[in-house]
């Protein structure tokens, strides 16, 4: 398996397009039911892959990651041939990103010494959608891209 195995609750989400994906391989309900009793480890190698499938499926449409830590704030666009990255750092120890009141006190001092902005580039691995993957896997959270946007604008200027 390339990526992880969707939960319970994601293959009950998707219970529709797991049906059709069995159907696509000519399994049938009787037959997937028998195949879960008498075949785990094959009903778990469908699971795996249909897991893979849709994985895949979300990670082409993924343009853009945040990821927040105590201190930082980690921002990715994905373009076709690189990854570009925005961080920003806040060196107050009494300020944790993570929280509504952190994001709130570093939108009312962007422009304090206590924050630094970071930018960069890095080429993908042979595999974007896994470098995608590894950044969901550590915690990122999938965006439409309005913080970097604003960030690489003010960077800009």
């Amino acid at each position: 398996m390339k990526y992880s195995r969707l939960t319970k609750e994601q293959f009950e989400e998707l219970h529709k397009e797991f049906i059709n994906f069995l159907a696509t391989q000519s399994i049938t309900k009787e037959e997937w039911d028998n195949l879960k009793v008498n075949k785990p480890e094959l009903a778990e190698q469908e699971l795996d892959i249909f897991s893979d499938l849709i994985w895949e499926g979300v990670l082409n449409k993924v343009g853009y990651v945040e990821h927040f830590s105590e201190e930082m704030m980690y921002l990715f666009k994905f373009e076709e041939d690189v990854m570009k990255l925005i961080a920003v750092k806040v060196e107050n120890p009494d300020v944790n990103l993570s929280t509504s009141e952190g994001f709130q006190w570093l939108r009312e001092n962007l422009m304090s010494e206590e924050v630094e902005m970071f930018n960069s580039k890095k080429d993908y691995s042979e595999d974007p959608n896994y470098d995608k993957f590894k950044l969901i896997e550590q915690g990122g959270n999938i965006t439409k891209g309005e913080l970097f946007d604003y960030f690489e604008k003010l960077i800009a200027n």
